[in-house]
Parts: C-alpha cells; sequence; structure tokens
C-alpha cells in the first residue's frame, strides 16, 4: 500500500507543503524546513523525524519524547504505524522513550539529492482530510522520484537547522513577550522621491500599548500619520538608515497623543533598507515631569512669596518679634521695638533680655528661655521698660529652633490696665451687691435665678437657698405671671430693657408689690434684674388717691354749685317747654280741638333732643359716651354740615372751607365728630361778637415724628388734622392753660356750662386723638384736631336704619328694663310691631329666661340694671350658651366696663336714651334681619 495512502487511512497525514528549493547548502535547507515547521508544529508537543548518517532521527522539540532512532527506507516505504513504533522504540541502546505510544513522525523532508520537494508532516491528533487533500499528496509523490538517497548526507544541515530553529524560537518568544513596543520597518520609494516613506513589516503584541495605533503591520507611515509628522519621522529614521548609528530620542506621537521614548539602529546589510525600532509610552512619565516641574515652580513662587511676605510682616508688624539664644540674649529684632519701648535696634542686638525688663519680672523670663530650650513653647507676660521709663506689659508667645528661639510679644497694656478697673468696678459691683436696698438678681430665661443679692431676703424674708432652689414665677401672684413671663418673653425677642410692676409673695404670707427693671445680658441666655419694693409707696399712693378723690368730690360740689345757673336752669327751661307742650294737647284733646296738635309735639320732641345734646355734653366730657366708630370721611362730613353751621354762626361771621385733596380716612363715630365740629364753630363765632369776622375750616394729611409725637403725647404715624379757625380776640396763656378743664368758661354766669370743650376734648381722646389749641390775644384762635388715619376702604353702616317702621314676624325678643313705664311702652311698641314680647326686670329675671329652652331671637337691655347683673354681664353670661345671640343695649349712659370700652362685639348694638320709637323699631328689625360673620 502506498505510504500516503495508509498515513490518510489513519488520519495522520495533517499537511502537505510543496517548493522546490535549491540545495545550495545545508543552512538553506534547515532554514526551509524550520519555517515551515513554525506554522504546521506546536513546538511544545510535536516530534520531528530528521536524516542522519545512518538513516532517521527522531527529535523533539519538548525535550520529554525525544530519542535516537535508526529508522531504515524500508520502514518508511511500508508506512505501517506499527512498524514506525516498532523503529522508534528499537533504536540504539541510548535511545530513551518515555512510554508515550502517541509519539508520531511529525515531518519528514522529500527529495532527490540537490532537490527538495516537500515536506511529510504527521502529528499525533487524529484527522480526517478531503479527497482534494488526499490527492495533493498522491501528486506530490509522484514527483518525488527516489526516496530518501543520500540522506546521510543531510545530517549536519539538518543539525544546523536545527540550532537555527532554537534561536529563532528563543527570538520569537522574546519578541512576543518584551514589554517594550517593537517593530522593524523597510524604506520605500514615494512620490516624494527615495526613500520618502516606510512600511512596517514587523509589530509585536506590544506595539499597540505603546504606540496607540492597531493592525500596523504592513500600512506605511505617510497612511497613518499627518503630512507634517509623517516628514519628522521619515527623517529620523532615514537619518539612522543613512549613518548605521544608534540613536535615542524622545519624541511625541501626535496622531494618538502618546509621548514615545524610542531606541533604533539599521538592520544590515544597508541593502534591505530596514530599520528595526524599540520604543515604550512614557506619557505618564512625561505629565509626572510637567507637574513636578509645574510643582516646583509653584513651590519656588510661594516660597519667594512667603519670604516677601515675612520680611513684609518682620518690617510692618505692630507686635514685637526677636530671635533670641538660649542664655537670654538678643540676635535680631524688628523695628516694632523702636516704635514701641523707643529702642533702635542696635542699643538691643547683643544685650541680655533682662537690661530691659524690669526686676519684679527676671525670674520668669528666665524660666521662659530655658523652656524654650528644653524644647517647649513657653508664653510669658512680662513688664518691659520704655526708653522713656514708662512700663509696658508685653504677652509673649515663643517656639525654639536649632540653638535659638522665635518669639512674637503683643503690647496688653491697655488690657492689663482694663482688667484692673474690671477689677475695680468688679469689687464695687459686690459691695453695692451686698448693700444695696434693691433686690438684684441674674436669671435666664428658662424661668430659674442663679444669683440673688441680700435685699431678696431683707425685703420678702425668703433665703438665698430657697429663692434659687425654686422658678421664679412660683413666688409671683397668680394674677401677675401670665403678664411678667410675656414682658420677659418680649425682652428675650427684642434685646431691649423692660419695665414693669408686680407683687411677690414674702415669706410671712403677704405679697409685695416690686417695680422691677429688667436687662438682657449679651450670651442671649440671662438677664439683670433689679426690684423695688413699693409697698410704702403703693401706701402713700393710696392715701393720695383718697385725698384725691375727697378733692374731686369737693370740686364735682362745687360743679353743682356752678351748675346751677347754667346746666340746671338750661334743664328747667326743657323742662318748661315739654310740660307746658303736653298741657296744652292735653286741653285741646278735652276740647276736642285737634287741629295744630302736630305744633305742641315737635316743641315737646325739640326739647327732648336739647336735653338728650346737653346730656350728652356730659358723659363725653367724662368719658363715658358710647362710640360707634366708622371710617369715616371728614371731607364729606364738613360738606354735609355746611348749611347747619352757616345757620349757627349767623350772618355776621363768614365761611370759609378749605379742605385737602385726596384727605385720608379716619375711623371715628360721625355724630360725635359733627357734635364737636359744631360745638368748635358756635365757640369761635361767640369768640368774635359782636362785630363778627371769619371762620375758616381746613383738613389736611399730618406724618408725625417720634420727636413730635412726644410733644403732642401721640404715639407716631399718620393723621388727619381738622382745624377751626376764628379771627376773634385770642386767648392769654393762663386761659390756654385751662380750656379743657370741665366747668371752667370765659363766659358770664348762666351763658356756658364749661362743659363745651371738655367734651370735645375728651371725644378726641377716646379717638386716639389729640386736641391743640394755637392762639394769641389780638391774634384770634385755632383749634386743631389730630384724628388718627384709617388704611381700609370706607363702607356703609353695618346696620342701616329703614326709613319707615318694619313689622316683624312673630319673632321673640326679650326686654330688661328696671324703668317699668319705660318697659310697658317699649313692650307695647314692640308687641303692635309684630313681635313677640318677654320682659323682666332686672339682670338675675332676664338671664333665667335666657338660661332655659325658651327661644329667643333679640336680647334687648338697660345697661345699668338692679340685682347685682348689668346689662352687659347678662349679655357675656347669655352668649356662653348662646353663641350668636344678638343683642340691643339701651342706656341713658354707657358704662366703658358693661359696653367694652366703647367698643362693641358682633351682634350688638346700643341706643342712647332718649330715642325715637320709630329708631328703635328699625333697629330690632335691622339686628335680627343682620347676618353675622362665621
Amino acid at each position: 500500500m502506498d505510504l500516503k495512502e495508509e498515513l490518510t487511512r489513519q488520519g495522520l497525514l495533517l499537511e502537505f507543503i510543496s517548493e522546490c528549493v535549491s540545495l545550495q547548502n545545508v543552512a538553506d535547507l534547515a532554514r526551509l524546513v524550520f519555517a515551515r515547521l513554525h506554522w504546521i508544529c506546536d513546538y511544545d508537543t510535536c516530534t520531528v523525524l530528521l536524516p542522519c548518517s545512518q538513516g532517521l532521527t527522531l527529535w523533539s522539540q519538548d525535550r520529554k519524547a525525544g530519542a535516537a532512532a535508526h529508522i531504515g527506507d524500508d520502514v518508511l516505504l511500508a508506512g505501517h504505524r506499527t512498524a514506525l513504533e516498532d523503529a522508534m522504540t528499537r533504536g540504539s541502546p541510548t535511545a530513551a522513550h518515555d512510554g508515550d505510544s502517541d509519539i508520531f513522525l511529525a515531518a519528514l523532508p522529500l527529495g532527490s539529492k540537490t532537490v527538495v520537494h516537500g515536506a511529510l508532516c504527521v502529528g499525533r491528533t487524529a484527522r480526517r482530510f478531503t479527497h482534494g487533500d488526499v490527492r495533493h499528496l498522491q501528486h506530490a509523490s509522484s514527483a518525488v522520484g527516489g526516496v530518501l538517497t543520500r540522506i546521510a548526507a543531510l545530517a549536519a544541515e539538518h543539525e544546523a537547522e536545527a540550532t537555527l530553529r532554537e534561536e529563532e524560537a528563543r527570538y520569537r518568544t522574546l519578541f512576543e513577550n518584551i514589554d517594550e513596543g517593537f517593530c522593524v520597518i523597510q524604506f520605500i520609494d514615494g512620490p516624494r522621491g527615495p526613500l520618502s516613506d516606510y512600511v512596517h513589516l514587523e509589530a509585536n503584541p506590544a506595539y499597540i500599548r505603546h504606540a496607540g495605533i492597531p493592525d500596523i503591520v504592513g500600512k506605511t507611515a505617510r497612511g497613518e500619520l499627518t503630512e507634517s509628522e509623517a516628514d519628522a519621522w521619515v527623517a529620523i529614521f532615514r537619518n539612522v538608515l543613512e549613518t548605521g548609528e544608534l540613536v535615542r530620542f524622545e519624541r511625541e506621537l501626535e496622531a494618538t497623543d502618546r509621548h514615545l521614548e524610542v531606541a533604533c539602529s539599521r538592520i544590515e546589510p544597508p541593502a534591505r533598507r530596514q530599520v528595526a525600532i524599540v520604543f515604550q509610552d512614557v506619557s505618564s512619565r512625561k505629565r509626572a515631569e510637567r507637574k513636578l516641574s509645574e510643582l516646583n515652580e509653584t513651590l519656588e513662587s510661594q516660597v519667594v512669596q512667603r519670604t516677601a511676605e515675612r520680611d513684609r510682616m518682620w518690617d510692618t508688624s505692630p507686635d514685637l518679634m526677636l530671635i533670641i539664644d538660649f542664655k537670654g540674649y538678643f540676635r535680631r529684632v524688628n523695628p516694632a521695638w523702636t516704635a514701641l519701648l523707643g529702642y533702635a535696634p542696635d542699643e538691643l542686638i547683643g544685650r541680655h533680655v533682662n537690661e530691659f525688663v524690669i526686676q519684679a519680672d527676671h525670674a520668669t523670663t528666665v524660666d521662659a528661655y530655658e523652656r524654650a530650650a528644653a524644647g517647649r513653647l513657653p508664653t510669658v507676660e512680662n513688664r518691659y521698660r520704655h526708653k522713656d521709663g514708662s512700663i509696658r506689659w508685653i504677652s509673649w508667645v515663643a517656639a525654639p529652633d536649632g540653638d535659638l528661639t522665635y518669639a512674637t510679644g503683643r503690647d496688653i497694656t491697655a488690657e492689663k490696665k482694663r482688667e484692673a478697673e474690671l477689677a475695680t468696678r468688679t469689687a464695687e459691683r459686690d459691695r453695692l451687691w451686698s448693700l444695696s436696698q434693691d433686690m438684684l438678681a441674674l436669671a435666664t430665661y428658662d424661668g430659674r435665678m442663679s444669683a440673688v443679692s441680700p435685699a431678696w431676703t431683707q425685703v420678702l424674708g425668703w433665703t438665698e437657698s430657697e429663692l434659687l432652689a425654686r422658678p421664679y414665677s412660683s413666688f409671683m401672684h397668680p394674677e401677675d405671671v401670665s403678664a411678667t413671663l410675656g414682658v420677659i418673653a418680649q425682652m428675650a425677642g427684642t434685646h431691649q430693657p423692660a419695665r414693669f410692676e408686680n407683687r411677690i409673695a414674702s415669706r410671712d404670707g403677704g405679697w409685695k408689690h416690686i417695680e422691677w427693671t429688667v436687662t438682657p445680658e449679651l450670651d442671649g441666655e440671662h438677664f439683670v434684674t433689679v426690684g423695688r419694693d413699693l409697698s410704702l409707696n403703693k401706701a402713700r399712693e393710696a392715701e393720695l388717691e383718697q385725698a384725691q378723690q375727697a378733692l374731686r368730690q369737693a370740686q364735682k360740689m362745687e360743679a353743682v354749685g356752678q351748675l346751677t345757673g347754667g346746666l340746671a336752669h338750661d334743664f328747667n327751661n326743657l323742662l318748661a317747654a315739654i310740660s307746658s307742650s303736653l298741657q296744652v294737647l292735653k286741653l285741646k284733646l278735652q276740647r276736642g280741638q285737634y287741629s295744630g296738635l302736630d305744633r305742641y309735639i315737635d316743641i315737646g320732641e325739640s326739647s327732648v333732643r336739647r336735653a338728650a345734646s346737653l346730656t350728652q355734653r356730659l358723659l363725653a366730657f367724662s368719658r363715658r359716651q358710647t362710640l360707634d366708630p366708622k371710617p369715616t370721611d371728614v371731607n364729606q362730613l364738613i360738606a354735609g354740615m355746611e348749611e347747619l353751621i352757616r345757620h349757627s354762626i349767623g350772618p355776621v361771621v363768614d365761611l370759609e372751607v378749605s379742605n385737602a385733596q385726596d384727605l385720608w380716612l379716619t375711623k371715628v363715630d360721625p355724630s360725635q365728630l359733627e357734635n364737636a365740629l359744631l360745638n368748635l364753630c358756635i365757640n369761635a363765632r361767640d369768640a368774635m361778637m359782636p362785630t363778627g369776622g371769619k371762620l375758616m375750616l381746613a383738613t389736611a394729611n399730618k406724618v408725625i415724628d417720634e420727636r413730635t409725637a412726644r410733644q403732642q403725647e401721640l404715639r407716631p404715624g399718620q393723621y388727619i388734622a381738622l382745624s377751626v379757625s376764628d379771627t376773634g380776640a385770642g386767648m392769654p396763656p393762663e386761659v390756654i392753660a385751662r380750656i379743657f378743664d370741665p366747668f371752667y368758661t370765659t363766659k358770664p354766669l348762666g351763658e356756658g356750662t364749661g362743659l363745651g370743650l371738655s367734651m370735645v376734648y375728651g371725644f378726641v381722646r377716646q379717638s386716639g386723638g389729640q386736641v391743640r389749641v394755637h392762639s394769641g390775644e389780638g391774634a384770634g384762635t385755632t383749634m386743631c384736631l389730630y384724628l388718627p388715619r384709617y388704611a381700609g376702604a370706607a363702607h356703609a353702616e353695618e346696620y342701616v336704619e329703614a326709613p319707615s317702621i318694619p313689622s316683624g314676624h312673630g319673632e321673640t325678643v326679650l326686654l330688661i328694663e328696671d324703668e317699668t313705664a319705660l318697659r310697658d311702652i317699649v313692650g307695647e311698641v314692640l308687641r303692635d310691631a309684630g313681635y313677640r314680647v318677654l320682659t323682666a326686670q332686672d339682670g338675675p329675671a332676664g338671664l333665667r329666661i335666657l338660661n332655659s329652652d325658651t327661644c329667643v331671637d333679640l336680647l334687648v337691655t338697660d345697661v345699668g340694671l338692679p340685682g347685682g347683673l348689668n346689662g352687659r354681664q347678662v349679655a357675656d353670661a347669655a352668649r356662653v350658651s348662646r353663641g350668636g345671640l344678638k343683642v340691643l343695649f339701651i342706656t341713658g349712659y354707657a358704662d366703658t366696663a358693661a359696653v367694652g370700652n366703647g367698643r362693641l362685639d358682633q351682634g350688638m348694638a346700643v341706643m342712647t336714651k332718649p330715642f325715637e320709637i320709630g329708631a328703635l323699631v328699625g333697629k330690632v328689625r335691622a339686628l335680627i334681619d343682620a347676618k353675622l360673620p362665621q
């Protein structure tokens, strides 16, 4: 059987390579076989059969299975697997075999005397080939001719081939595994002329890692690089090719932004045009070098800067600086010594420090530089003698370095002086703390006292430990706790001192009235209190109040005498008119004379209104009238009264009105303001009688600042001013001083009560304003009313009286009135108007009805009631269970406590006696229909 067929059948034929080469020398054969085996065989596992003088030699690359064996031509020609194995194990006695039966013929050169036709390659792993592979082998075999004749003559060549193969293997291993990039380039001629470009013949795996260009083999420099960069690299490597010098350099590869360290040399002979290049990426090193260079430059700059700063500090610092040795001798001083102590540097350098320190501080100074010599960081304060003989305190901080100490000293003379002054003040404070009769304490905002003076024990009887053990609120009267803690909390927010009074418990069970002044400390946690016992003052005030009450009673008795000729006379006239009108009405009705009755009714009603106006004057003066304030446009109010004022002042007085544009609103009772204005106009008219003159009304917007507010007894802010000026005789200062006193009048007895201006003053002050008088003898008088600005919008009255008497719809009205006649009349009027009326004669009786299940839609009550409950108290008690109860107060005068300091709650209204019946019924209807805000 043919050898090729047998090997193919057994699956041992791997490859057949056919290439005819002239065997000029053994080296050519060795190189040829080595090159082909490199690509076919695994060097670690293959076994190669080589010719020798006595036949064939079995050679193994891995040195494990290698053995010397003699295989004859018959074995080769037989080609059987068993024959091959026998031949391999039957060799010379020196043949070594490891028992591995899978070592087969791996490669066999085939040729004649002078020509090698090919190589037969066999491996240990089974493989089946295609029919084409078999035909290829058959074709080569047919051309072989004689098989392996004169093989022995080729032994020497095969040994050379083996040596070359080993060297090539070592080279290839090095080539593949070195860390540096390696490549071989070959210069070529290009469009730019001879040797103007080069191509990469070989490149190891490290090439891409260092150069960053993949698949470089077969590529040219000008194909991969820019024109300028290619010119540079071509020039460098061409110089190496032409000179044959070994060149080392560093250069940036712009194409990949890498910095390369390169070594290159020519490959001999020069005719090959080849250069071998070894290189590595040193970009990281270059970046580090640049960074280090920049850092060095920065450090150098900083050193220069810091040195300059140190020199400037040395020259300009107001603090003393010195360098001193461990024995206490000056080595160097800065200019501050001259400025602070008067010594020039040459007066100090080389001299001992204690020559300038006062005797009392010598030991402290020596101890300081001895501690520096021991390596510690001393701080010391001592006193230096100025060149002029004065003493300066210096505070030193020092640091040792080598055999010298570097120190800085700061002048603390002023601080020492302040410390001494503080110590003096502290001693004075301690004496004051111990001796003061005022109660001094240091307290915190969380309710505790941390220190109290002995006066606390003297005034209250509590010991210091008892006072500090309890919260200070526990010593306060229960009614004063909330207000006192509120003031303290407000002080914590404003950081401003505060003053207040409260009652503090004494140890004997009584209460002491204490006036407090509290001042916050800067730490935000404590405050200082100073308390003064007002018990004695309160007793004196009580005595003074009793005396004043007696004086006021006397003044009232005197006032009654003054009223006898004026107020009583006016009331008698009014009562006479009312009585006469009623008597005439009665007489005419008895006679059946019904015509003209309206005239007498009008006279009676007019007298009633005049009497009501007089009582309102009295109430306004005493500030007990009920105010119903509304947003009011004073310009419109004046316009509505202008005709009435003209009739009141008469034809001999000219009226001039000057109203400000865009006048602000003010919130006042319009009817009371009308009365006040009319009163002022009448007084002005009287001041110009009998000759007459000019009366001027003016309005203006005013802003009152802090300073003016203090002078005017007002709060700072925005006001409207209403002035009434006349051209009368004016008033001297002594009259102006008493102009608002009650019952004071400049009119003859019986012509005035002295209550008109008092009423104006009471109304304006109760409205939050002020009245100021500007007058002089012969210069006329101006009365100016300042009323607070109202920032809201004008709106209609909350309850509008109907033009006619409206009827009820069966609603229930509870009427509480102690005056029987008035209770009967009002009840009858309301029943006639369609209401269900319940009545009570005092507060407790009315409250019983309100606390029952009876439905009540409206409470109508007098304010002053017998039985211990006034009308306001009844209303407040009823609203506890009837939250939406509506209330109408009817009163001869409205006690401010009863109607809430002159202000009414939602759903409440007030009517002042005497009132018109129609107005009363209209007010009842309006209140019942009104919707209260939710």
